[in-house]
């Protein structure tokens, strides 16, 4: 099976069960300071036949196992034009009939070059769930990870997205500014973004510092300082609190229990908001942090 892959292979925490399909090599943006993940491949959408043969191929190595989920690999398979990616869910749906769930890692910039009837008919195919790295509500933190992109603009695409039918599962981060800038702005906007979009899941990870990375880069250099522990979860508490639970639109999924972070904390927004602010509280004052969070990889 290891040969269909070109490693590294990520995929968001809750398609640990799902069939994995690359259908892309690395990420069409590439230019986050603070991720590694795919710094050292070079973007490709691979050739449709290609694809079609390992989709063969799987189905050969699950022909006794049914496959609920697919998960289109790497880091930005929504870009793949539309013609080849309905080509793609049209050869999946007779490969792996059985499949209720298709989703990709996408971008802001693949879902602005889309239109909605584009991805009205992608949903009709069967993409039902895209995962986006929103990382902040601030437009300021937006600019010192370089993503390419304004507050404003990613609550458009994504409300855009979600007018079609597809799911929409966003991921901010806990921590980002360091010590040496004020995490306020980022907290407060992070709250907004998330009230504003009101997708069907969010979650929020802590920062972790990779080799290589500019953010570990500005590190060696003085210039930037991990923040972690009591003060990423006063900084959770803060966008917690900082919600206007009259602002949501429906209920949202909300989890923040990925490995990187310092407490384990789910529910739904935003009935669970104070609860959630609680369990961080009594965490705060007991000290109940995981302290085998590592802070670098």
């Amino acid at each position: 099976m290891y040969d269909l892959y070109d490693f590294p292979l990520y995929r968001p925490p809750s398609e640990a069960y799902s069939l994995i399909i690359q259908i892309t090599l690395g990420c069409s943006h590439n230019r986050c300071s603070f991720c590694s993940m795919y710094k050292d491949k070079k973007f490709v959408i691979k050739p449709v036949e290609e694809i079609k043969k390992e989709i063969d191929a799987f189905r050969t190595i699950y022909k006794n196992r049914p496959v609920d989920k697919i998960f289109l690999a790497d880091g930005d398979a929504l870009v793949v034009p539309t013609k080849i990616l309905a080509e793609i869910l049209d050869y999946i749906k007779v490969v792996f009939p059985e499949c209720k769930r298709v989703s990709v890692y996408g971008t802001a910039i693949a879902i602005h070059q889309k239109s909605v009837d584009e991805l009205k008919l992608l949903y009709e195919k069967g993409l039902t769930l895209v995962y986006l790295g929103v990382e902040s509500g601030d437009d300021d933190a937006l600019k010192f990870i370089k993503k390419g992109v304004k507050a404003e603009k990613i609550v458009e695409l994504s409300k855009k997205i979600m007018s079609t039918g597809i799911d929409l599962s966003i991921t901010l981060i806990a921590g980002l500014m360091g010590k040496f800038q004020d995490n306020k702005n980022h907290a407060i906007n992070t709250a907004k973004i998330i009230q504003d979009i009101s997708p069907k899941y969010a979650s929020i990870l802590n920062l972790r510092l990779y080799e290589g990375t500019e953010l570990y880069k500005l590190m060696q250099e003085g210039k930037y300082d991990y923040l972690e522990g009591v003060e990423v979860l006063k900084e959770m508490k803060m966008i917690l609190e900082n919600m206007d639970k009259t602002k949501f639109t429906k209920e949202v999924i909300f989890r923040a229990n990925h490995a990187s972070n310092y407490l384990n904390l789910k529910g739904n927004l935003p009935d669970d908001i104070d609860r959630m602010v609680a369990e961080i509280d009594r965490a705060i004052e007991h000290e109940a942090i995981d302290v085998n969070n590592y802070r670098f990889l």
